[in-house]
Formats: C-alpha cells, structure tokens, sequence
C-alpha cells in the first residue's frame, strides 16, 4: 500500500487545533440552555446499543454537510435556527472533530465534544436509552 499524505490522526489533530472544543462537564452543565442544540453523529446501532444524550439531534456523519446547507435538497430546519450554538459529538471526539472542521469550511458556526459520548456518562451526563 502507498504511504499516505496525510494520517487520519493528524487530520484529526488539525481539525482540533482550529475548532472549538466543549469539555464533557461543560456540555452537561449547557443541557438546559434552549439556545443550545447537540448533535449526535454516531450511526444509528451506537445509539441503540450505548444510548444518547436526552434532547439530541441525530444527525449520521454521512448527511451532516447535506443537512447543514439551505441549497441541498435534503436540508433539515434544525439547522437553520438564528442564535442557537451547535455542539457536535460522535463516541470519541475523533469524526466530530474532522465533521466541525468542515462545516467551519463551510462557514456554519459549531463546537464539539472533545471526549465524544464515550465519557459522558462516567462524568455524570445524563443517557436516555433506546426503546426496544
């Protein structure tokens, strides 16, 4: 296999040394402040087998940019919202970080989980559990 230019972990170390992050403690203590939305990004069955955050946007990695920008045609209202502020979170903080660096590109305002869901509940973050 050809070297590759670039690692996944340095571009994961790129896209954290220009985004902003949210430490686990922060996050929980935002969770009642309406102005805040958190995205989760983690596939579905992560969801299902770990829970999520109460109040959560799922959001897959794969639709992100699609459903961020007003000219796609799969667009979602919830990110459309004037004043709100966007925390972004997968299970460890690695696909969040590379998934905010792009919507920065793309000139929409976000924050992630630095930790991702994979700390949240040892930290004291609430977890809903999927039905079923």
């Amino acid at each position: 296999m050809p070297k590759l230019k670039k690692t996944a972990a340095e571009m994961v170390a790129e896209a954290r040394a220009r985004i902003t992050e949210i430490e686990t403690p922060d996050l929980i203590k935002m969770l009642d402040d309406p102005d805040v939305v958190v995205v989760d990004i983690r596939d579905v069955r992560e969801r299902q087998r770990g829970g999520y955050i109460p109040g959560s946007v799922h959001a897959p990695r794969g639709m992100v940019e699609f459903w961020v920008d007003p000219d796609s045609p799969y667009f979602k209202e919830v990110f459309g919202q004037e004043g709100k502020r966007y925390v972004f979170h997968c299970a460890s903080g690695w696909r969040s970080a590379l998934t905010v660096a792009t919507l920065q590109d793309m000139g929409f305002d976000a924050a992630h989980l630095r930790e991702g869901f994979s700390t949240w509940e040892a930290q004291g973050g609430p977890v809903e559990k999927a039905e079923g």
